[in-house]
């Protein structure tokens, strides 16, 4: 695609998202149209909830507090939550929600405001238009890259509630004039972690807020897996089981497989007990590499699960350690203690989406480990395609906090 046809393709799309939607109206709009209002929101009068969360498993596992006190504070309302299809068994066994969706967002490089256009409208006339929402809810801090706020703009929802584009520098960038989709925006840029930030919505509507631990629902199949899986492979039920995850979305925030191997042979040597390695499909060549080099107690179940039965897994651990991913929210969610290896420098920018402070493990005895300083070529945070700034974590400093977790599970490093 030539430089020219880009720049066509980005204004264009500029103009239908930031202009034309907002001046076009909407299915079913309320008396304030499209203004923002500062009126207060009412939730006794509030029958039909949309909560629209597309985006990755830590951060749906990073909500399930607000869907709880949302269920909390609404007791009678209907609340339907919006995924993407891969995240849907994660959470189709929430009982605070009462039906679940999927929507997958366009993937195609340009053009990508147009063709969400057309399947935002025709999930409005499948699924949202009969239902009449009260008001939809995008629980998302920084920018939206899945276009959550064209889907909620055009779902007929009469209260629209987000986070503004003026919370984050990205977000000004990325998501100039989203701000006129929706009815209230919170401009709360004061840096915390994200599931603060999820039950700060909860607050802006007035809620109460009980409790902010994580949950994750899994069901007597999942457990029924675990159990079986671990059978299989000769695990008895008095065996210490830690479970590794060992890949991540971003290549900057896999700590080397070498040094897994590394971490996994000093465990071989100084602990009794099994290794689970959990992961997706595209990571389970690194499982079977570090299955093959340490032996048969490295139990690979990568690509070999749904994420409730690697839930149901990480449930019998007594320690996770892994990389800044989804599976390490999911121990967290069930009490596994966590060691996180970090991409993100000690020191570095808060709020960036590495940062410990937004995404680090919530309520579990935890250590985050890591690199010292950034490596050159970064500032603030690890800006790599690669494995780099993580680089900087030595696995003498992970597994001498490995051993104090693993020895003593109520001991925060």
């Amino acid at each position: 695609m030539s430089r020219s046809y880009k720049s066509v393709a980005r204004s264009f799309e500029w103009w239908l998202t930031h202009r034309a939607l907002p001046l076009s109206g909407k299915p079913h709009a309320g008396p304030n149209g499209n203004r923002k209002s500062k009126a207060p929101i009412d939730l006794t009068k509030i029958e039909r909830v949309l909560v629209v969360r597309l985006d990755e498993i830590g951060d749906v596992v990073l909500t399930t507090p607000f869907l709880r006190e949302l269920r909390a504070n609404l007791p009678n309302a209907s609340i339907t939550l919006l995924v993407k299809p891969d995240i849907r068994n994660l959470v189709e066994l929430c009982p605070y929600v009462s039906e679940v969706i999927t929507y997958q967002p366009p993937a195609s490089k340009y053009w990508r405001s147009i063709q969400a256009t057309s399947l935002a409208k025709r999930l409005a006339r499948s699924h949202f238009l009969a239902r009449q929402f009260d008001i939809a809810i995008v629980p998302r801090w920084d920018a939206d890259s899945y276009y959550a706020s064209m889907v909620t703009y055009l779902s007929g929802a009469s209260t629209r509630v987000t986070y503004s584009e003026h919370v984050a520098q990205e977000k000004r960038r990325s998501n100039v004039g989203l701000d006129r989709l929706f009815t209230h925006v919170l401009n709360l840029a004061e840096q915390k972690h994200e599931v603060e930030r999820n039950l700060d919505l909860i607050h802006f509507l007035r809620g109460e807020v009980a409790d902010d631990r994580l949950e994750i629902w899994i069901g007597d199949e999942d457990e029924a897996f675990a159990e079986q899986f671990l059978r299989d492979h000769g695990v008895g039920p008095r065996d210490s089981i830690v479970t590794m995850a060992i890949g991540a979305r971003y290549p900057r925030r896999v700590w080397p497989l070498a040094r897994y191997v590394e971490l996994g042979s000093w465990f071989k040597r100084n602990c009794d007990g099994f290794i689970v390695i959990i992961g997706n499909e595209d990571e389970r060549h690194l499982g079977d590499e570090m299955s093959r080099v340490l032996g048969k107690r490295v139990l690979n179940s990568a690509g070999k699960t749904t994420l409730r039965q690697a839930t149901a897994l990480l449930k019998r651990s007594s320690l996770f350690v892994g990389n800044d991913t989804g599976p390490m929210h999911l121990a967290a969610a069930v009490n596994c203690p966590v060691i996180e290896i970090s991409c993100h420098p000690e020191g570095g920018s808060t709020g960036h989406p590495n940062s410990p402070t937004r995404f680090g493990p919530w309520g579990v005895p935890h250590a985050i480990l890591q690199p010292r300083t950034s490596l050159d070529s970064c500032f603030n945070a690890c800006d790599s395609d690669k494995a780099h700034c993580i680089t900087g974590v030595p696995v003498s400093r992970v597994a001498e906090v490995f051993s104090k977790l693993f020895n003593n599970r109520s001991q925060v490093a």
